[in-house]
Parts: structure tokens; C-alpha cells; sequence
């Protein structure tokens, strides 16, 4: 079958396939990463809210624990945590012994605390202002001022604070966890250009407090520093060593030294475990494997389904496809089994079969016309050839005579054949120019008297209006000749032809009447078709090759025009031809360019040439003239 002369991968149902799961699987993979991110947003939403309680709570008793050198009253500030947050709280010492809890019947602690809570060692992460030391700046310890030396500090700090500010340097007073304030605001370079002046210097003088807890923190530093080889070095208030450059081997002695300090003043480290209002744990939130996993296999039978279900349907649609291939290769009708796209493909596949069906049936009973059209003169000739050369007829000029009638009338139908096959391949030639309707008629008139006098009919021409228009001379005289020559060719002794040209505002009309035979209404729509004829028998005794009318609907065509037919039996017929006027500006209306003209794909009876001018070129007036003279011989 057709099937198998194509690659598989050029196959529909492969190809169908193949999109349908990219879409598929691109959609699923869009799907499941928005779902995941969504959901993902959410849990760290979630998570986030949590972690903001937490975190409250976990500065809320680290700050305690800076404060306060024991846990024992720590139970109202859990109180209180508890209630801004939502969370149940309860500390407890490393070895989870409880030291408080924020109320409720005792719970099963989790596995894993929270935090743990140590103000001497601090997560920077999650108290940034602890810094590298890891030690909560609220840690005052022995440098804890007292009332009398706060006030003496305060007092002075306002004075600085307000010369500042008079000298254009803002700057505001506040508290540090020692008591003592703090200058904060100011530039600290227009700050020291006026230090002297307001006072600076003596603001950063330390208090007997500061002095005692200054000392004995530079002598725990320089013991360390001197167990390490290093030399010694002099604190100030900042904690920072003055004199030294690098401050990088001294810090790790300032900092073991302040928690050794500060352990006397701060509360123990303690475990925090926070849990859910009613003593439960709080949910956690992770992508495991095993959830992976299974949005994995969620996302892989999705995948899978839909690549059955595509290649089902891939399948159904191709089905119709096959049987119209198979159709179209053993040349007959395609099955239509729905109603679809595909049906409708079949549907107009099975038009144009019966339409080619048609058209060859056509094409097969015009060769068998122009076989028969061709085959009659050239018997007449061969037999009268065979005659002459048997002696049975003598070589004179009547012979002659018979066999150039014979000749011309081939002639005849080869320019007729010719005429047609150049109207079909759009190459019909016109070369319009002014002329007037009216005088064309007569001209054909008085080309075609002697004929009409011989079959005892008499033509006439019958003019009415403005007759001038823009059109082919020598096409215009070969349509109405062609009608003219019908006319009398079907009209018994003592009718009448007569060619009424008239005008109206935007059209000529020439009509060529006749008082013969007429034609039977079933008929009519076949008179312009090629080869037709009313007399079934095809007898010559009428004339005519069958495609005269044919030519004649060509070439009015081509002008922008219109031929009609009108008859009746035993009353005449009438054809009508109407073309169209030249515009205001004296061109054309309606005559086409010879490269517009396209063959219209029908046929009609065959006349005569309107005094045999047939030629399509306007240079060859003696071959005109001598097909002229050969088909009046011929009628």
C-alpha cells in the first residue's frame, strides 16, 4: 500500500504523536514546576510566619538572658511571648531539666529545640547585631553603669549634643545597654573637627565603673595574648586596641575574654523549644524523596496517559487519511464517514474525481469530433484523388476546384481549433480601436448577401442609437459574421435575418434574429458548447464544424462583454451580443488587455467566420480574404 513508500517518521500518526507528547510533557513540566513553586512559596510563606514568631521570641529571652544572670523569673516574659505570638514556649537547661514554661499541663518535648538560647554565644545569622564575636551587645555585665554615673554621663552627652546641633551638626542622645548615651546622627568628621569645643573628648573619658571593668578586661587580654607570644595591647571603650594596627590576633583574646567576663552576669544557656497552642508540635515543611518521588510518578502516568490517548486519537484521524490514499491510488470514491474536516476532504475528493471523471469523458468525445470533423473533407479529397487517378474523373479545373473547397474547409476548422486552444491558454489577442457597430453590421451584411440570396432568406440590418464603440475590427466582424452565418444556415427559404444594432448609455447591443427552425428549450443551455449540435445524426447537410458559437462566447469575453441566446421551435432564435461602451475619456469600457483574456472553459456551435475573417493576426488581410472566398464556396 501507499503506506509503505513513505519513512515512518514521515508519518502522520508518528508525527502527531510526537507533538501531541511534546506539548504534553511541556505541559505537564510547566505544571508540576508551578505547582511546586507555588506550593513552595507557600510552605516558605508559611514557614516564614513561623520563623518570625520564632524569631521574636528568640531575641525577646536572648535579650533577657543579657540582662538577667538566672532564669528564675523568666515566667511572666514567656507569658507574654506566648501571647503575641501564638506559640506555646518552654525553656529548659541543656540536659532538658525545665526552667519555664508559658503555661499548660506538661507536653512531650520534640526531639530537636529550637534554639538555643546562650547570649555569650549567639547565631549571627540570627542576631546580626552580635557581629563576628558572637556576643549579644545587650551583654552589659561589670560595665553596667550605675544611677549616680548615668546621670553625670547623660548630663554631659546633652551638652555635646546641643553644641553640635548649634554648630549645624544635628545630633540625639540614646541609650546603650550599659547606660552610658550615645551621640547618634551626627557626621562623625564635623563631629571631631569640634571635639575640643564641645566637649567631645571628655564625653569619651570611661567612668570609675568603666575603668574597673576596663582594667580587668585588658589584663584577661594580655594574659591570653601573652600565652600566645603576642604583645600586649590597651582597650578602650570601643573595645578596641589602641596602638596596634592589626587588630586580627588580639580579637580572639578580646572575645574569650569578655565571655569570661560577662559569665558571671548573664543567665545560663538554655534550650527553647516552641510548640502549637495547644501543646503540639509545629508542622515542618520539606520536599523529601519520597514526595519527589511521587510528583515524579504522578507526572509519568499523566505522561503516559496522555501518550495513549494521543496515539489513539493520532490513529482515528489517520484511518480516513489511509482509506483516502488508498482511494486515490486505485482511482475510485473514498469512503465519507464523518462529518469532520477529513469528511469534508473526502467529500471534495470524490467532486473532483467525478469532475476529472467528466472532464475526460469530455476530453474523449472531443477528440472523437475533431476526428470526425477532419475525417469528412478528407475523404471527399481522397476519394476524389482516387477517382482522378483510377481515370474515372478527369484532371480539370473543376477537380481542383472541389478538392481547394476541401482544403480550405480543414482549413477552416484547424484556425477554429486554433482560435479555441488560444482563448483556453489565456492568449487570445485583441487589438481594440474606435469603430462603429452599426457599419461593421453592414459591412457583414454585404459580405454574406450572395450567401443568404442562394438559401432564399433575406438579411437585412436595422440600427438605432450611437452605435460607436472601442473593440477588435476584425473579432467583431468574425462574431457577428459567425452569428449571421447560423442564421442563415438555419433558416428555411423566404425567412428573414435581420442584425438590430441599438445603444443605450453604457452599452452596444448587436442582435442577429432570424424567423428559422428555432431551438428546443432543453438545448439551449448547450448551444455554446464545442462540437453541440441539435441534429443527433452530425449531417453536414446544415454545414458547420460545431464551434462557431464556441469562438463567438470567447471573443465577446474577451471584449468584456456578454452573448445571449433566445429561440423558439418553429418561430426563430435570437442572439444577443452586448458590449460595453468606450468611458468619458474615449478608452475602452470593459475591452481587456490581451494578457487578462482567460479562456471561460466552454463550447458552442460553429458557424462561419462572418465572411471567413478568423485570422488572429491583423497583418494576413489576402489569407483572410482567401478563407473568406473558400467558405462562401463552401456554403
Amino acid at each position: 500500500m501507499g503506506r509503505s513508500r513513505f519513512p515512518r517518521r514521515r508519518s502522520l500518526v508518528v508525527r502527531l504523536t510526537a507533538v501531541s507528547l511534546l506539548i504534553a510533557l511541556g505541559s505537564i513540566a510547566a505544571t508540576a514546576w508551578l505547582a511546586v513553586q507555588t506550593t513552595t512559596r507557600a510552605i516558605q510563606q508559611e514557614q516564614g510566619q513561623a520563623l518570625s514568631g520564632d524569631a521574636t521570641i528568640y531575641t525577646e529571652l536572648l535579650g533577657y538572658a543579657a540582662a538577667h544572670h538566672t532564669w528564675d523569673q523568666a515566667g511572666p516574659k514567656l507569658r507574654t511571648l506566648s501571647e503575641q505570638t501564638g506559640r506555646r514556649i518552654v525553656l529548659t537547661t541543656l540536659d532538658r531539666r525545665v526552667l519555664g514554661d508559658s503555661g499548660g499541663a506538661p507536653v512531650t518535648l520534640p526531639v530537636k529545640a529550637a534554639a538555643s538560647v546562650d547570649p555569650l554565644h549567639v547565631d549571627p545569622v540570627l542576631l546580626p547585631e552580635a557581629g563576628t564575636s558572637g556576643i549579644d551587645p545587650r551583654a552589659a555585665g561589670p560595665f553596667r553603669l550605675p544611677a549616680t554615673e548615668r546621670e553625670d554621663v547623660a548630663g554631659l552627652a546633652k551638652k555635646v549634643a546641643a553644641c553640635l546641633t548649634s554648630l549645624g551638626i544635628p545630633a540625639q542622645v540614646r541609650d546603650s545597654p550599659t547606660g552610658r548615651p550615645q551621640l547618634a546622627g551626627a557626621d562623625p568628621l564635623a563631629a571631631r573637627y569640634f571635639a575640643a569645643k564641645c566637649g567631645l573628648y571628655e564625653l569619651a573619658v570611661p567612668t570609675p565603673t568603666e575603668q574597673a571593668a576596663l582594667t580587668g578586661l585588658n589584663d584577661a587580654v594580655n594574659r591570653c595574648l601573652g600565652s600566645l607570644g603576642a604583645e600586649r595591647v590597651q582597650l578602650n571603650l570601643d573595645l578596641e586596641a589602641l596602638g596596634v594596627a592589626d587588630q586580627g590576633p588580639s580579637q580572639g583574646c578580646v572575645d574569650s575574654a569578655r565571655r569570661e567576663q560577662l559569665a558571671p552576669y548573664v543567665a545560663p544557656p538554655a534550650l527553647l523549644f516552641t510548640l502549637g497552642p495547644g501543646g503540639s508540635q509545629l508542622p515542618t515543611f520539606t520536599l523529601s524523596q519520597e514526595n519527589l518521588a511521587r510528583i515524579l510518578a504522578v507526572t509519568g502516568g499523566v505522561l503516559v496517559l496522555a501518550a495513549a490517548i494521543t496515539v489513539l486519537v493520532a490513529r482515528r484521524l489517520a484511518r480516513p487519511l489511509r482509506a483516502l490514499t488508498v482511494a486515490a491510488e486505485q482511482d475510485r470514491p473514498a469512503p465519507v464517514k464523518s462529518r469532520d474536516e477529513v469528511g469534508y476532504l473526502a467529500t471534495a475528493f470524490n467532486d473532483l474525481t467525478a469532475r476529472r471523471e467528466r472532464i475526460e469523458e469530455q476530453r474523449k468525445a472531443m477528440v472523437s469530433d475533431i476526428a470526425h470533423e477532419l475525417r469528412n473533407p478528407l475523404n471527399v479529397i481522397r476519394g476524389r484523388l482516387e477517382a482522378a487517378e483510377d481515370g474515372h474523373l478527369p484532371f480539370d479545373r473543376s477537380l481542383s476546384a472541389s478538392l481547394l473547397e476541401e482544403t480550405v474547409l480543414l482549413q477552416h476548422i484547424v484556425d477554429d481549433l486554433q482560435d479555441l486552444a488560444a482563448a483556453d491558454a489565456g492568449q487570445l489577442r485583441l487589438h481594440p480601436e474606435p469603430l462603429d457597430a452599426a457599419e461593421l453590421a453592414g459591412h457583414v451584411a454585404a459580405a454574406l448577401a450572395d450567401r443568404a440570396a442562394a438559401a432564399g432568406v433575406t438579411l437585412t440590418v436595422d440600427t438605432t442609437g450611437d452605435t460607436g464603440l472601442t473593440a477588435d475590427p476584425v473579432r467583431l466582424r468574425q462574431v457577428v459574421g459567425n452569428l449571421v452565418t447560423n442564421a442563415i444556415r438555419h433558416t428555411p427559404t423566404r425567412g428573414r435575418v435581420t442584425i438590430h444594432v441599438s445603444s443605450t448609455v453604457d452599452a452596444v447591443t448587436l442582435a442577429v434574429a432570424d424567423t428559422g427552425t428555432g431551438i428546443a428549450a432543453g438545448d439551449l443551455p448547450h448551444v455554446f458548447d464545442r462540437f453541440w449540435r441539435a441534429e443527433k445524426s452530425r449531417s453536414r447537410q446544415t454545414g458547420g464544424s460545431g464551434l462557431g458559437l464556441a469562438i463567438v462566447r470567447h471573443l465577446v469575453q474577451a471584449h468584456g462583454g456578454t452573448v445571449t441566446a433566445e429561440s423558439e421551435v418553429d418561430s426563430g432564435s435570437t442572439f444577443t451580443v452586448r458590449l460595453p461602451k468606450p468611458d468619458l475619456r474615449g478608452e475602452g469600457a470593459g475591452v481587456r488587455d490581451p494578457q487578462d483574456v482567460q479562456p471561460p472553459g466552454a463550447v458552442a456551435e460553429e458557424g462561419d467566420g462572418g465572411g471567413g475573417h478568423r485570422g488572429a493576426e491583423r497583418g494576413a488581410p489576402a489569407d483572410r480574404d482567401r478563407r473568406a472566398a473558400a467558405a462562401d464556396r463552401q456554403s
